[in-house]
């Protein structure tokens, strides 16, 4: 649990500095489910630039409540949490010394969005929130209040969680937590605690570490599952889990990717019997000795060039008995049948006679290229677009010169297309042909997805 935080204050002399707003988001590591935000009366002037830079005045404060009125509440909110806020060192600061002069010693474990931003999200040309948000396309209103400031900082924190691929801002919010109950009853209590949305979800042991990674449409029915099997794999995950942690991703597809990604990366011991090819067949093309471009679904081979990948060989032939119908393509050229001279869809006038050269190659082979520049995204500079994590959000997966760079979130109300933006916001992922058969699969099924060419 994180207690994510802004502080304005009144200027001064180290130390001597008083509280004159608060915004305080408590956020569970996906929503936020608790928030408090004052005005506060420091009890002192407000030095001349902070009035200018803030709009906070000494009148506006007159009936604002004191610190102490508010102490009690700052308090139950922060209670068993992580501070997060940008430049976490000076609001921390401030808040002990305002519980100090209480009495009271005020303890927080804390993360400085700055430090998480740098290591990150390197290379920016500034770390100060409100540039560093405007170049990552998230929204901010209030700048230099602290309920906007905290609410960007909300936002740029769950940016910073999407690129926290080693997984170190949940391992230390784990490490913090309390010591978990005995194996019956924390399943149930586990089970309670997660969601039936799409994403990603870690099976982690007592001391935190991840033993196993998976990807659902429904994170609380498969994590149910887990839990209920009886197969070997499911039992010993059923004898060390202590906690399960999750990532919302919104679209099946960013699940998918960050699936692969993440075993690979963190290698759970509990994934390892995970096949690394998820594929068996591919398409490929090949011109004949009459110039006709043939297609044919034959076993995958990483030596060849595929234009995509199957599952299997029927899934493979599926796919291109509709690209027959679809395309007006001859069945002797794509394989599917073995006539000695005319095929049988040539008969029925929906092949246009490339099996008895009566269409010329020219005209035949434009259309097999259509579908090949359809279902192979060589060379191409794109975005696919599908569900965000949010109502205004969406998901972008970043293909460049046909080589998968990795995905992120966006808000609807920046424009994605802005590539200097795009490439802040994209978390960095490696290409390989789990991953490109993962995606032209995703395509495939799903025709109505949004895809934006890159100039």
């Amino acid at each position: 649990m994180y207690a994510i935080l802004d502080i304005e204050t009144t200027g001064g002399k180290f130390n001597e500095e008083g509280i004159t707003e608060i915004a305080i988001y408590r956020y569970d590591g996906h929503q936020v489910v608790d928030q408090f935000i004052s005005l506060v009366n420091p009890e002192k002037e407000i030095q001349p630039f902070v009035v200018n830079l803030t709009g906070i005045n000494n009148n506006m404060l007159k009936n604002a409540p004191k610190f102490y009125e508010v102490a009690k509440r700052i308090i139950e909110i922060t209670e068993d949490c992580i501070i997060v806020a940008h430049n976490a060192e000076f609001d921390y600061r401030i808040l002990r010394t305002e519980f100090k002069r209480l009495g009271y010693d005020y303890k927080r474990k804390t993360l400085c969005t700055v430090e998480l931003s740098k290591s990150l999200i390197p290379d920016q040309a500034s770390y100060s929130l409100g540039k560093l948000v405007r170049s990552l396309g998230i929204p901010v209103a209030d700048r230099h209040r602290a309920n906007g400031d905290a609410m960007a900082t909300v936002k740029l924190f769950k940016l910073l969680q999407t690129k926290d691929t080693s997984k170190q801002i949940i391992l230390s919010s784990i490490k913090e937590g309390h010591t978990p109950k005995k194996l019956q009853s924390k399943h149930i209590d586990i089970i309670e605690t997660l969601p039936a949305v799409t994403g990603v979800y870690y099976i982690h042991k007592e001391n935190g570490d991840i033993i196993y990674i998976g990807k659902s449409r429904n994170i609380k029915r498969r994590v149910n599952q887990h839990f209920t099997a009886t197969n070997s794999k499911s039992k010993k995950i059923q004898l060390h889990v202590t906690h399960v942690t999750y990532e919302e991703t919104g679209s099946e597809l960013v699940a998918l990717l960050k699936e692969i990604e993440e075993i690979k990366r963190l290698n759970p011991i509990y994934n390892r019997s995970r096949k690394r090819k998820n594929y068996t067949h591919a398409l490929y093309a090949f011109k004949d000795d009459k110039d006709y471009l043939n297609l044919k679904v034959d076993n995958a081979d990483g030596r060849k060039h595929a234009i995509t990948t199957f599952a299997n060989y029927q899934s493979g032939k599926y796919f291109l008995e509709q690209a027959v119908e679809q395309y007006h393509l001859c069945l002797k050229l794509t394989g599917l049948t073995k006539p000695e001279h005319a095929c049988f869809n040539y008969n029925i006038k929906t092949c246009y006679g490339a099996c008895i050269e009566e269409e010329t190659p020219e005209e035949y082979n434009l259309r097999v290229q259509e579908l090949i520049d359809k279902n192979s995204y060589e060379h191409q500079d794109m975005l696919i677009i599908d569900h965000g994590r949010d109502i205004d959000e969406r998901s972008a997966i970043y293909i460049k010169n046909g080589v998968f760079q990795g995905l992120g979130f966006f808000n609807l109300n920046y424009q994605i297309t802005n590539l200097k933006v795009l490439e802040s916001i994209i978390t960095q992922m490696e290409n390989n042909r789990d991953i490109q058969h993962v995606i032209q699969s995703y395509l495939r099924k799903h025709k109505r997805l949004k895809i934006i060419k890159l100039p």
